[in-house]
Order: structure tokens, then C-alpha cells, then sequence
């Protein structure tokens, strides 16, 4: 697994959030990918996508087609 340098990135939480910390924050600022991470675990791991691939999740998303498995 590659290490993300979280330095220079800005973490952002949806506008939808409702406080409960059940939320996850994204990074769309690193160079050539889009990061996710959970917001309760700020030094945890980050999951990375391309922007084709993070807009293509985004899609699936609001489509209800994403399964947490």
C-alpha cells in the first residue's frame, strides 16, 4: 500500500453532515487523485481514486448501486 503524504491536503466534509461523526472527509487537491478518509480516524488510512474512478463512485453512489461489501 502507498503512503499518502496528508501535508499540503485540505479534508473536507459533506455540507450534508449531520454531527453524529458517522462521516467520511475527501481530499480533491492532491495531485492526479481524490482521497478518502474517516473523519473520526484523521491519521488513518486514506483510500485513493482517480478522478475517473472517484466520479464514477460518486455515480454509483447516487444511484444506490454502492454496496458495503
Amino acid at each position: 500500500m502507498e503512503e499518502v503524504n496528508q501535508a499540503p491536503v485540505t479534508w473536507r466534509k459533506s455540507t450534508r453532515s449531520n454531527g453524529s461523526g458517522n462521516c467520511v472527509e475527501v481530499a480533491d487537491n492532491l495531485a492526479g487523485m481524490v482521497g478518502l478518509r474517516d473523519s473520526k480516524d484523521p491519521n488513518g488510512p486514506v483510500l485513493t481514486f482517480t478522478p475517473t474512478t472517484w466520479t464514477a463512485f460518486l455515480h454509483a453512489a447516487k444511484q444506490e448501486k454502492v454496496s458495503p461489501q
